[in-house]
């Protein structure tokens, strides 16, 4: 399985809960933010053991779809997976014209990056860098063309394995050209996991898994439900930091010898670990929305090795973490239930594994730990067989919705809960 976005984790009437009232914390929190608040954001990886992809006097185009408008910009660079020091010629931004896979800019909008004052640097390894402010006028919804030139040898150590965006390589130093020949094209986001911009406002956090991060969908249509929640919210930041094949409660281990040793580094530290970093950092964060746990379910006998089943007690543990984390950070924590994935592809099914999917879900409802509850798993399934995605949604591996569940799920999110 050469790509393994299909591996991973995860009907009408959309049947929503919320908290009668949400905590105060997040007028506070997203008041400490120095007037700066995530419209994009990607949450990195490392890589698989096997040879990485290696740039060298080459410039790489990345497109972002920006939820939040506002007049200036910073972006934030990422070695936090590197073994040794990450140089960077040049970086520049501008506003991408065209639709779809263009990495074309528009004329005029181009603007050079500088990180304190200097336009080369070098990023310690574990370390990200955040831009100096850039002044462009951003409308929300808008697509940016970030260029990042490595001049020396880099092996790529730190990127989102899955983009659901075409991204290019091309040679030399054209982070200032209009148009760009590629040498490559990726659907990976390499050493870039920020925008934010100046602006007094929230942004919501998505953790989760492939589901949140896009998985199945048409490439470059931004058809992920944050995307789609972004554009109902437009006066909301939102940071979407899913992770295909992520797990609320393990990191990565795939078994010696398996082919997931090829893969699975891609699926990232657990939701637990990443959290500071993934969560808690974004410019503006007030709001957690939290879809995490049909990998903790499905990967142990498949990616995983046995010994790392889970009960439903030790995920609702897992949330309750994330839950007592949010709330010290002054964030809105809100949970998601876990969609049905009966008849699943990938072997993630079992009787056990729903009671499970059933108990973590009712508490998700009704335990009343989490500040609002999104109901993905009554708007998602199949009204003739509740165990299963609805047809209409599925994408066809019975685990990710396609992209018409995409926009369900968006629409089963009561934006009462972020007001």
């Amino acid at each position: 399985m050469p790509t393994r976005r299909e591996l991973l984790a995860l009907t009408s009437g959309a049947a929503v809960t919320a908290a009668a009232g949400l905590p105060a914390p997040a007028q506070a929190h997203a008041s400490r933010t120095d007037g700066w608040t995530a419209t994009w954001a990607a949450a990195p990886t490392t890589v698989p053991p096997t040879p990485s992809t290696v740039l060298a006097n080459q410039t790489v185009r990345q497109i972002v779809h920006t939820s939040l408008g506002g007049d200036e910009i910073r972006i934030r660079v990422t070695n936090e997976f590197g073994n040794g020091p990450l140089r960077l010629g040049a970086a520049r931004v501008a506003l991408r014209s065209g639709e779809g896979a263009s990495t074309a800019i528009v004329p005029g909008s181009d603007r050079r990056v500088t990180f304190g004052n200097r336009a080369a640097v070098t990023i310690p390894a574990g370390s990200p860098l955040v831009s100096d402010p850039v002044r462009l006028r951003v409308t929300p919804g808008a697509d940016l063309a970030i260029s990042l030139y490595l001049p020396a040898r880099t092996p790529v150590t730190t990127l989102a394995a899955f983009a659901f965006q075409d991204n290019v390589i091309a040679d030399g130093d054209v982070t200032a050209a209009r148009t760009v020949s590629p040498v490559a094209t990726i659907g990976q986001y390499l050493f870039l996991s920020g925008v934010a911009v100046r602006r007094e406002a929230r942004a919501v956090v998505t953790l989760g898994d492939s589901i949140t991060n896009g998985a199945n969908t048409a490439s470059n249509l931004n058809h992920r439900w944050p995307d789609l929640l972004a554009a109902r919210l437009r006066h909301i930041g939102v940071a979407n930091v899913g992770i295909s094949g992520n797990r609320l409660l393990h990191d990565p281990n795939p078994a010696p010898g398996s082919d997931a040793e090829g893969f699975a580094a891609y699926f990232g530290h657990s939701g637990l670990r990443r959290f500071d970093r993934d969560v808690i950092a974004q410019p503006g964060a007030a709001y957690l929305v939290v879809l995490l746990g049909v990998n903790d379910l499905g990967h142990p006998g498949t990616v995983a090795p046995a010994s790392e089943v889970v009960s439903a007690d030790d995920l609702i543990g897992g949330h309750r973490q994330l839950i007592a984390r949010a709330h010290s950070a002054g964030l809105v924590a809100i949970g998601a239930t876990v969609l049905p994935f009966k008849g699943d592809t990938l072997g993630f099914y079992s009787e056990a594994n729903e009671r499970k999917r059933d108990v973590l879900n009712r508490w998700i409802r009704s335990g009343g730990e989490y500040d609002g509850v999104i109901d993905f798993d009554r708007a998602l399934r199949d009204p003739a067989d509740p165990l299963r995605l609805n047809p209409d949604y599925d994408s066809g591996d019975g685990l990710h919705p396609n992209d018409a569940g995409m926009a369900a799920m968006a629409d089963a999110v009561p934006l009462r809960l972020f007001s």
